[in-house]
């Protein structure tokens, strides 16, 4: 349920109205904009007297919601949320573009890569450490020694980092990683999501192999709900009956998500298509479909790669992208595409 308040409400009527609210054990989430404050009412509403609320000179409106998401919900919190990574802004009209390899694997891969992405227009720098894989026999990441290259190229380079966590047991190893991401594979690992929003990091967060757009927003109602608001949704393709892709990117979904949220959402080309050459229409695509980002991954020696190498682009490829994609998404801002 949410309340819209009229402008400017009586600050005495506005506290008297959330502690009788709180009263009936539901918590409240304030929204506040220039010319309204909305308060969303999460918990058993069932109890609650819509009339009487209404009948309250403060009040503008009363609405029930009918969607499982409270917190990531557009009805909620009407403005979009920006994020901010170490002084990079992320959403409400700032788009980044997130570059680096799939795995971290030497010191000298991940400072040239991170250099090269940096000069191509990349705001902030990926790099996998650990590795969730089909294969057990696959290449497993660098794992601590990974976390600690990125740390390094971070350093060299001064872009904020992301990097996948897989267990809860390795929190203490991303203390000093600016944006924590949560994969495909553990989107509906629900105590990884409650741990996570006991943080007060960024989380990206994946959409799983086969989930739903609805089940995509639940997972971020999980970080939320436990105290954490800084979540970006990140469509990275779906499976579905064609072969000619590793996945179907769902361009639709950026749209959708974000009329029915107000979190940042960002797009994977490179898992969603799994070939290089389909990585550069597709972010083009996801720009224009009005993304907050990119997420794209880029191998100095794609040929040689330990994960993931047919769909990293070369640097030179990728910085011949990048400033396509920044065209495209300020067109966008500006109103033009």
């Amino acid at each position: 349920m949410i309340v819209l308040l009229k402008k400017d409400p009586d600050a005495k009527q506005l506290q008297n109205l959330i502690d009788w609210l709180k009263s009936m054990a539901l918590d409240i989430h304030i929204s506040k904009g220039s010319n309204y404050t909305v308060l969303g009412l999460i918990g058993d509403t069932s109890a609650v007297d819509i009339d009487l609320i209404q009948a309250l000179g403060i009040v503008d409106s009363v609405k029930r919601i009918q969607e499982p998401f409270k917190s990531c919900n557009r009805k909620f919190h009407p403005d979009d949320t920006v994020i901010n990574i170490n002084g990079v802004k992320l959403g409400g009209g700032n788009f980044q573009i997130i570059a680096g390899p799939c795995s971290v694997e030497s010191e000298a891969q991940i400072l040239e890569v991170a250099r090269c992405v940096k000069a191509a227009g990349a705001t902030i720098l990926r790099g996998g450490a650990f590795k969730p894989r089909s294969s057990p026999y696959a290449f497993q990441g660098l794992r601590e020694t990974g976390i600690k290259l990125l740390l390094e190229a971070k350093a060299a380079v001064g872009l904020p980092i992301v990097t996948e966590i897989m267990d809860i047991a390795q929190l203490h190893l991303f203390e000093e990683i600016d944006i924590i991401q949560v994969g495909a594979r553990n989107m509906q690992n629900f105590e990884l999501l409650k741990a996570l929003g006991k943080t007060a990091k960024p989380i990206l967060l994946k959409r799983g192999l086969s989930s739903t757009i609805d089940e995509l927003l639940m997972s971020a109602e999980y970080i939320m709900a436990s105290g954490n608001e800084q979540v970006i949704l990140c469509e990275r393709g779906i499976r579905t009956f064609e072969t000619h892709t590793r996945n179907t990117l769902d361009i639709s979904a950026v749209p959708v998500l974000k009329n029915l949220s107000h979190l940042p959402v960002i797009v994977d080309p490179s898992h969603a298509t799994g070939m290089a050459a389909l990585v550069p229409p597709m972010s083009l695509a996801a720009a224009a479909a009005g993304a907050d980002g990119l997420i794209i991954e880029v191998h100095n020696d794609p040929p040689c790669a330990l994960c993931d190498g047919a769909q990293s682009m070369t640097p030179d490829a990728f910085a011949a992208l990048a400033p396509r994609i920044l065209k495209i998404a300020g067109l966008v801002r500006e109103g033009g595409v």
